[in-house]
Parts: C-alpha cells; structure tokens; sequence
C-alpha cells in the first residue's frame, strides 16, 4: 500500500478568499490529501467565531470544489508542526502572495524544519489574486463595496449579514 502523502495548509481564514481556494485547489493537485486547518490563534480577534469559519470554509470548498474527496478541514491550536505531526503529514503548504510574505514564511519554514523536520511548500495564487487579505476583504465589506470578485458566494452572503448588524 502506498504511503498517503498528506499536506496542512494552515490559516484564521477569517473570511476563506478566493486565493486561499486557488492555493487549496495547487495544493490538492500536489499531494493525496489536504487538510485545511483553520487556527484558533488568541493573538487575533477574529470577525467571524471557529464555528462561523470552518462553515463558511466548507461551503466555500463545496461552492468552488465541489467533490473534491481529497480535500478536508479541521481546526487546531497549539503549534502548527504539533498538528501536523499528529495529522502525520508530510508538508505545511504556504501561500506566497508578493514578496514581503517571503521574510515571515521563510523564518517559519526553518523553525518548523528545525522543531519536527517538516518540509514547507511555498505556492503562489494567480497572479488576480496576489493583493487579496482576509483584512482587507472584511474592510472593503465594511463599507458595503462589491467583493464577489474576491470571495465565494456563501462569503459575500455571510460579510453583508455581519455588517448589517
């Protein structure tokens, strides 16, 4: 039998965009299996709850990707390479967007080699997608702009209900 070969890309997603999706969609090309974990990181205040994000993840898997059976979601804390050592898989994929992601991901791909000897998998969205943030995306929605360019559906719904509030 042969050896499953399983990547975690990490993130809040908080919301999931339409590049997060393009890296899931290069990662899923790449390896047998990816979990997308959503990380419940203190250091941030989320807009949306754990609960609210790993559904609006999973509609928007099933919106973009629809049965796509080697793609999973899961959420954690604690440290990313605890996880995947658990999840026993092979790699962390990372999206690199534009050179200033470089520095940070770099830093985090050695300490997480060095910790668990993991390998990091940097991929890059479309090009249509290298300025796109969750931060941003929550901003623009703040102000009742159009962002279904940048989001799914199901993103767009969920961002107009929680600035109507």
């Amino acid at each position: 039998m042969a050896k499953i070969r399983k990547a975690i890309y990490p993130g809040t997603f908080d919301p999931i965009t339409n590049g997060h999706l393009d890296v899931i969609g290069r990662a899923a090309e790449l390896f047998d299996e990816v979990v997308v974990a959503l990380a419940r990181n203190s250091a941030k205040s989320p807009l949306f709850s754990e609960k609210e994000r790993i559904k609006l993840c999973k509609n928007a898997l099933n919106e973009v990707m629809p049965g796509n059976k080697n793609i999973t979601l899961d959420s954690f804390d604690g440290l990313l390479v605890d996880y995947a050592k658990k999840q026993k898989a092979v790699a962390i994929v990372r999206g690199l967007r534009v050179l200033s992601d470089f520095e940070y991901e770099f830093q985090m791909a050695l300490m997480n080699r060095k910790l668990e000897d993991i390998t990091t998998v940097f991929l890059m969205p479309n090009e249509k997608y290298t300025y796109l943030t969750s931060t941003l995306i929550r901003e623009i929605a703040q102000y009742t702009s159009d962002i279904s360019d940048f989001v799914p559906k199901c993103v767009v719904k969920k961002l107009k209900e929680k600035f109507k509030k």
